[in-house]
């Protein structure tokens, strides 16, 4: 294992539809505006378009992301020190599973397999390496970010209820409440709330929101505007709990911002 190779961070030019290097700019300044990291997650992918993908998908859920294109020296992991890493098996100078090995000699590293080999024998491998999950690619990034959370929630290295201002959600038992008020919302508002919430201060659109949260490619944006309104409604119940939370960007769709 030679001298650690990180990944690049590209040169931006901002603007809409852009490459991944664009999003994944842009996700890191919106973490970046939103305060501290909620975790530290090294990724090791030789493929920069996934690499890239996972980066940018990582520091818009609010992880501070470092990217190796390569195999890199344990030591050069753990400087990082990481709350997870994310290890493709198959790089140009090495076998990620021997990486695996050598980290958990120093550290009880939480750790997602992330690969192209789909082989019983491999994931059996992965697994009694330790690893905490396995996912093959192709595979869609918000899976692999349930997953990161997931991990992560049972190490206990970031909360289970998600708190903004006054605003509580516990997705694992259904509970949300403002401002010591608990909401009586339906399991989609409920997953609706929680993921503004994971992007306060993002616009997301009526799109991202089908996707991430119904699990639609493409749907009738009614869908997403009957929810929010319905939201909005049992957010802004009384006088007590305060001021709008979800804001209208005309043009994209929606905002939760205090």
């Amino acid at each position: 294992m030679g001298q650690a190779k990180i990944a690049p961070e590209p040169e931006i030019n901002l603007k809409r539809g852009g490459s991944s290097a664009d999003l994944q700019e842009a996700s890191a300044t919106i973490a970046r505006a939103m305060g501290e990291p909620i975790g530290r997650v090294v990724v090791i992918e030789d493929e920069q378009p996934v690499r890239d993908a996972v980066l940018a998908a990582l520091r818009a859920e609010r992880f501070a992301a470092t990217g190796f294109e390569d195999l890199p020296r344990p030591t050069d992991v753990l400087a990082v020190a990481p709350d997870l890493a994310i290890l493709d098996v198959l790089l140009p100078s090495g076998n990620g599973f021997e990486l695996a090995r050598l980290l958990r000699q120093h550290q009880e590293l939480p750790i997602i397999f992330l690969t192209a080999r789909d082989a019983v024998a491999d994931r059996v491998a992965g697994l009694e390496l330790g690893a905490d999950d396995y996912l093959v690619k192709p595979f869609a990034l918000e899976e692999l970010m349930a997953r990161v959370r997931a991990v992560l929630r049972r190490r206990g290295a970031i909360p289970q209820v998600l708190e903004v201002e006054r605003v509580i959600v516990d997705e694992e038992h259904g509970f949300a409440a403002r401002a010591g008020r608990e909401l009586a919302l339906t399991s989609t508002e409920l997953r609706l709330l929680a993921f503004l919430m994971r992007h306060r201060g993002q616009a997301l659109s009526k799109d991202q929101l089908l996707t991430q949260v119904w699990g639609y490619d493409a749907y009738d944006h009614n869908l997403v505007e009957v929810h929010i309104s319905a939201l909005r409604r049992k957010l802004e119940a009384d006088e007590v709990s305060g001021g709008r939370l979800i804001h209208t960007v005309r043009g994209i769709g929606y905002r939760f911002s205090p």
